[in-house]
């Protein structure tokens, strides 16, 4: 199945010194990338907090870099700042190619993100080549995957082993050099396991991303009241065959509590995988 990631920006990263300013950009180790699959990698601040989840393409002698469009113009303005005297040129390439995502087909020019999601990146003239599905498969392949995003709306407000990035290394290396964040990155990995995960529920009714979780038996509802601080938070959402789903963070402590959306007579949250 092919799907038309309309919703995606794409930049080129080209120069002489690209793949060393992205090695000392991102949280992934862009030294053992290949050109046959996609690495995820988070771009964040120097608190730790991710800007953006990059999926990093290796092209010849050049990378590509896609994320969610609605961050494009805060990311790339940000990524130029750090170049200074580097021969690094930063281009949006978004509208001369065409993202697609594949799942679970075998492509010539897909390259694996997992083992059932794969991106083409493909020229314009080359779209009516695919037989494209709603994208709301591809959605809900993610949510299968417990493939995250950050959007404008969740930018600055997540640490990488709150989206489960550290598992494997999947997002995050923790041999490789600094980058920013990496010293905060690191601590809580070496301080041990984290407090707050990444999970996929199935709900009652829709969310919104940046919606917040609630746990009435959690301590900190029980010592906060009124003032209760959320227990985790929506990052993806979905509406597929009428019904409803996300990914959102939570406290670990109460992955297997009652977990409701914003408040205590907010719609229920049913854990749908085995964490």
């Amino acid at each position: 199945m092919f799907v038309h990631l309309q919703n995606r920006a794409l930049l080129r990263v080209t120069g002489s010194d690209a793949e060393t300013f992205l090695q000392g950009q991102l949280s992934n180790d862009i030294n053992k990338l290949n050109e046959l699959s996609v690495q995820l990698n988070a771009y964040c601040q120097h608190q730790g907090k991710i800007l953006a989840l990059f999926w990093v393409i290796k092209n010849e002698d050049s990378f590509f870099l896609s994320f969610p469009s609605d961050l494009l113009e805060a990311i790339k303005p940000r990524l130029q700042m750090f170049v200074i005297m580097s021969d690094v040129i930063i281009e949006d390439i978004t509208k001369e190619y065409i993202q697609v995502g594949s799942i679970g087909e075998t492509h010539q020019k897909a390259l694996a993100i997992n083992d059932k999601l794969s991106l083409i990146i493909a020229d314009k003239q080359d779209i009516n080549k695919y037989d494209m599905q709603p994208i709301d498969h591809w959605d809900k392949a993610c949510i299968d995957s417990s493939l995250p995003e950050i959007f404008s709306v969740t930018s600055e407000k997540l640490v990488p082993q709150m989206l489960n990035l550290d598992i494997n290394e999947f997002g995050v290396n923790f041999s490789k050099g600094c980058y920013p964040g990496q010293e905060v990155v690191a601590r809580l990995h070496y301080l041990g396991s984290a407090k707050r995960r990444l999970f996929a529920f199935k709900l009652d009714s829709d969310a919104n991303i940046g919606d917040a979780l609630y746990c009435a038996s959690s301590k900190s509802a029980k010592a906060r009241g009124a003032r209760y601080k959320s227990s985790g938070m929506v990052v993806f959402k979905l509406k597929y065959n009428s019904n409803f789903y996300c990914l959102a963070t939570l406290d670990v402590e109460i992955k297997d509590e009652k977990i409701t959306l914003n408040n205590k007579h907010g719609p229920l949250l049913n854990k749908i995988n085995n964490e």
